[in-house]
């Protein structure tokens, strides 16, 4: 689908991806004022156009149109265009065929495909750098919404090794096993499903890359899942969303430590007190 937005509101794309991304959208393309997001056919449905969620964003100020597009080789595309990444750094994501670079302490071989979490994104740049900041090692850690398991890597690589990695979609938590493969990883358990997963378990650290409405839902959850002086890392949201996940934290008895931001994207740190 093409989504042209009037100049001047080029803010509009990053919520704009977010709320296609939970209808099925699998990837993106941002280009100076156009936004192409892209969906399997067999997924696609134009009543979303009318939705009162995707109404509220376009303000009138967006306009749509979609085709269909042959069957071509989607990974060669993706392969011409990802490009290695730096996070703080310390920690080098590359895809396999990326040359490998020993002067990084953390380096990860990540091929994402069709699942989010390349670190190319402000949300899971965000997480990283919590990561990094953060003791892991000999601590338990709940990845959330792994998509594509780098940040429960990064968490292994830095000294955990009691980890769970948790997704909703088959691609992703199959993406996740080939990619704790590919860093030797063996030991995170990777599951499909979503938090009714959680029951009777306990972390240390809980991290949830995942979006607003599902945080905000989910967070009771969470807590009953966190040790005491646990950690739960969030992002996926925006600045004006913090102060709602603030409100909803603090119903449960946690603690606001800290938030980074990027590009009016957070992610914000609590503790279980």
């Amino acid at each position: 689908m093409k989504c042209m937005i009037e100049p001047g509101h080029a803010d509009l794309a990053e919520q704009l991806m977010a709320l296609l991304s939970e209808h099925g959208y699998e990837s993106f393309s941002e280009e100076s004022n156009e936004l192409l997001a892209y969906i399997p056919s067999h997924n696609f449905d134009a009543t979303i156009l009318d939705s009162q969620e995707l109404l509220r964003i376009s303000e009138g100020i967006i306009s749509f149109s979609w085709k269909a597009i042959p069957e071509q080789d989607w990974n060669a595309v993706w392969e011409a265009n990802f490009q290695p990444i730096v996070i703080a750094g310390k920690c080098y994501i590359r895809a396999p065929f990326h040359e490998k670079l020993d002067q990084y302490p953390y380096q990860l071989i990540i091929e994402p495909k069709m699942s989010f979490g390349s670190a190319h994104h402000e949300t899971t740049a965000l997480m990283i750098e919590y990561l990094l900041d953060t003791e892991v090692k000999g601590k338990s850690v709940l990845d959330m919404g792994c998509g594509t398991g780098v940040l429960a890597i990064l968490a292994a690589l830095r000294g955990s090794h009691a980890i769970t990695a948790i997704d909703n979609d088959e691609w992703a938590y199959r993406n996740t096993l080939e990619n704790i493969e590919r860093n030797n990883t063996p030991f995170i358990n990777v599951y499909l499903g979503d938090a009714s997963l959680l029951s009777g378990k306990k972390f240390d650290i809980i991290i949830a890359n995942i979006n607003r409405n599902i945080l905000l839902n989910d967070i009771p959850v969470y807590v009953k899942s966190l040790n005491d002086n646990g950690l739960l890392l969030m992002s996926g949201f925006y600045l004006e969303d913090l102060n709602a996940i603030k409100e909803r934290t603090s119903l449960f008895g946690l603690k606001y430590k800290s938030h980074k931001e990027k590009n009016r994207w957070v992610a914000a740190c609590f503790q279980n007190v």
